[in-house]
């Protein structure tokens, strides 16, 4: 599965802007850039970009996309885009001293991973193997050049959102992969205490791993970071299954702040 662990910038283009001048400010190539946007015919002309467009680009690095703000962006259209939450994006930001107050050309890390389209592919099959609506695949490459919600080509990065409630954010596994024990499971959470929750089921609903303990670095109202390896208790009986990540209410103990990641075994 094409699922790109690599540093990529999602960039907003300005007017003068071109391929060159982008790849160099990121460190990338043109080639590059181009193929990650389908920017080459029969789709558009070679370098074809206009202002307001945004371009992903990838440099090498830790498997982490940033977004650059762009003027009259906010946390508000950051948490749309990316199907996630204002106090999410904040959180995970510590460097955002005020949420109401971006900065231009300000990186803004974001709840979303890379999937480069592999042939074959269509929008319905790469929803349905994250787990996602479609409509969060249309949110997150708006007003990027080669996006249309009809044609995808081959070697084209999508944006995907990360799987996130309003208070935990699972950053690994990524949805749709392959887990085994001892790998990890790791993210942010703003929990009581910093503690959460996790367990693992095969498709038959048959428990490969019980609600077991997650400890984050800091407690509400702080996102703390975790990072564990998944444990087996149990085989799994079927390719497929479902990691919870998720907090249980102080007043009920009732699930709370679920996020449900569909994964194979």
């Amino acid at each position: 599965m094409p699922i790109m662990d690599n540093t990529f910038f999602v960039y907003t283009v300005q007017p003068g802007d071109t391929l060159t001048s982008i790849a160099y400010r990121f460190s990338s190539s043109v080639s590059a850039i181009e193929q990650a946007n389908a920017l080459y015919p029969p789709i558009t002309d070679p370098g074809l970009i206009f202002p307001g467009q945004r371009v992903v680009v990838e440099k090498n690095g830790p498997a982490v996309i940033y977004r650059i703000v762009h003027g009259g962006d906010t946390l508000y259209q950051f948490a749309q885009d990316y199907s996630s939450a204002v106090d999410v994006i904040y959180g995970i930001n510590p460097q955002i001293g005020n949420p109401d107050l971006l900065y231009v050309n300000q990186p803004v890390f974001v709840p979303a991973f890379i999937y480069r389209v592999e042939e074959g592919d269509t929008l319905a099959k790469i929803a349905k193997q994250f787990g996602i609506p479609l409509s969060a695949l249309f949110s997150a490459n708006l007003n990027r050049p080669g996006w249309s919600p009809d044609v995808i080509y081959p070697g084209y990065d999508l944006l995907i959102p990360l799987s996130s409630s309003r208070n935990i954010l699972v950053t690994s596994p990524r949805p749709g992969t392959t887990v085994a024990a001892g790998q990890t499971l790791s993210g942010f959470a703003r929990a009581f205490e910093g503690s959460i929750l996790y367990q693992l089921k095969d498709s038959s609903g048959g428990m490969v791993t019980g609600e077991s303990p997650i400890q984050a670095s800091a407690g509400g109202p702080l996102y703390g970071t975790f990072s564990i390896p998944i444990q087996f208790e149990r085989s799994p009986q079927t390719s497929a299954g479902e990691l919870w990540v998720y907090a249980r209410s102080a007043e009920d103990g009732r699930i709370i702040d679920l996020v449900k990641i569909p994964v194979m075994f």
